[in-house]
């Protein structure tokens, strides 16, 4: 593995000392061969993000032409040519082409190298990333971002140097009491490598670490070969420590979803049994009134009852003075066979009676229980999940990854080995 390497610039429409305009990096890019003597074999570039270089010349072109600025007394003009316009930004990876195109391993770390570093360039930029090329006619693996900042008042590219901002923020500041405009300048020279340093460091942390790829390379450095070795040796170890964090932490996610997927089934379970458990109260409720309901006609029928023997009493009384009287004999036996009705029918109501206060009892039993029942389950299944975390905490890592390996089934016999462990 090598260092990383990458590389920010600005450019406006007029062409600067060293001949390079917008139209000549749009040209380069797309491989004009105006723009492309230094390519000796020109291949036309591998869109990786947004549009084509085209797509993103015209777009810059036509925001260019039509941005203005507000100048002294409020006037509003035309942004000069020679403003910057367009920002740009090339990483390259220390693989040659070569290799990757004949090593399937390297071809997948470049790759990787690839999605990681366009994926910083969107975090950088945001929506003024228009486009991320590839160029595969050179030495190595590299790519160019186009950033256009539509949105800018004025369009100043600058805004994305973070060395330029920070030197200009202590020059347009006040100097400190007593400094010359020389300690200024140092100041301010010190702040734009401190804030280009930072920009390098946050590529570094975001993309080279997990590519295992250094910092600064070993000429910039003066190292000898050995301590450039052993760098290397370092780089790769820690992009091993990095995707091996990166797994622990899947793992860990992995079984966080999966307890709560246990959880909430388990929380499901309880609630149905509260749903049972409140049927139940609710039918043994309806039972009740059922009863009392069937209490209340008994009584009824107990007093409609009694009313007719007093009047049957009274009755036979009657039939007792008038002797074997016709008429007598007739009111006898009809209000005898009435008070047998009545008498049966009072008897029949004090079994309904009995037989409802029976039902009301065992629906009030049953309610009792199924909701004792549901309140059980839902503590043994919280004690089960917090003896399980607990089992789970008390493990060693490497017990731990060996029972994620074993399944989730191993998993659940985690409490008497944790308990042997401990002992």
């Amino acid at each position: 593995m090598g260092y990383q390497f990458i590389h920010l610039e600005s450019y406006s429409r007029k062409a600067d000392a060293k001949g390079r305009s917008t139209d000549f990096i749009f040209s380069e890019a797309s491989r004009k061969p105006e723009a492309s003597v230094h390519v000796a074999n020109p291949l036309p570039p591998v869109v990786v993000f947004g549009v084509g270089v085209e797509a993103v010349q015209e777009m810059h072109d036509d925001a260019a032409a039509a941005a203005t600025i507000k100048v002294k007394g409020g006037h509003v003009r035309k942004v000069a040519k020679d403003k910057k316009t367009l920002h740009t930004v090339v990483a390259s990876h220390p693989f040659t082409m070569d290799e990757i195109r004949t090593d399937p391993a390297k071809q997948k770390e470049a790759e990787e190298w690839e999605k990681r570093t366009i994926a910083w360039l969107h975090s950088q930029y945001g929506d003024d990333l228009k486009s991320v090329i590839r160029h595969e006619d050179e030495a190595h693996f590299h790519l160019h971002a186009y950033v256009v900042p539509i949105d800018e008042p004025g369009m100043s590219a600058l805004k994305y140097h973070p060395g330029t901002m920070a030197k200009r923020e202590i020059m347009s500041a006040d100097p400190a009491e007593g400094e010359e405009a020389k300690s200024l300048s140092k100041r301010a020279d010190a702040a734009y490598k401190q804030a280009m340093r930072q920009w390098q460091d946050s590529y570094h942390e975001a993309v080279a670490v997990p590519c295992g790829l250094t910092r600064l390379g070993p000429q910039r450095r003066r190292l000898s070969r050995d301590e450039w070795q052993r760098e290397q040796v370092q780089a790769k170890a820690l992009k091993k420590t990095v995707e091996r964090a990166r797994q622990v932490k899947a793992s860990g996610d992995d079984f966080v979803t999966r307890t709560k997927t246990e959880a909430e089934a388990i929380r499901a379970a309880a609630a149905r049994e509260k749903e049972i458990a409140d049927e139940a109260k609710a039918a043994a409720t309806a039972a009740l009134e059922k009863a009392k309901k069937a209490q209340e006609e008994a009584k009824e029928a107990v007093s409609r009852g009694e009313r007719y023997s007093g009047i049957s009493g009274r009755l036979r009384a009657m039939w007792d003075a008038l002797g074997e009287s016709k008429l007598a004999n007739k009111i006898r036996q009809e209000f005898a066979a009435e008070f047998e009705r009545v008498q049966a029918f009072a008897k029949t109501i004090q079994e309904r009676l009995r037989a409802e206060e029976k039902r009301r009892h065992e629906a009030e039993r049953k309610a009792h229980e199924a909701a004792q029942d549901a309140e059980r389950a839902r503590d043994a299944a919280l004690k089960m999940q917090i003896e399980r975390d607990r089992a789970w905490s008390l493990l060693p890592p490497e017990r731990q990854q060996k029972l994620k390996a074993a399944g989730p089934a191993m998993i659940m016999t985690l409490r008497p080995s944790v308990r042997k462990e401990k002992r």
